[in-house]
């Protein structure tokens, strides 16, 4: 028996108007457990002590590593087109906790 080649197949991806003007975040939170990674994108302002989770997106631990593989990619070519990313020490770590095991 001869292995077909499954054609490849085209994704229609629908983006609402709402969905489309994005959402500023400048912190994410990630979490996980056995069988997902929970990844919270929140919003902190300068000088006010509490922030908002602006937006949660729970993936499997499969889709975790290719969303890893995909942003390293997409990093590279930004630092290719524009130059390297240089972060800033003092912003790197912050001071937060939701206590949730496997937090980073």
């Amino acid at each position: 028996m001869s292995e077909q080649k499954k054609p490849d197949q085209q994704i229609n991806v629908e983006l609402s108007e709402e969905v489309a003007e994005g959402v500023y975040c400048n912190l994410a939170m990630i979490a996980h457990s056995n069988s997902e990674f929970v990844i919270d994108f929140i919003r902190m302002m300068p000088g006010v002590p509490k922030a908002k989770v602006k937006s949660r997106v729970i993936i499997t631990p499969e889709h975790a590593q290719r969303l890893l593989a995909a942003l390293k990619d997409n990093i590279d070519k930004y630092e290719a087109a524009f130059g390297k990313i240089n972060p800033q020490d003092e912003q790197s770590k912050f001071p937060i906790s939701f206590g949730t095991p496997g937090e980073a």
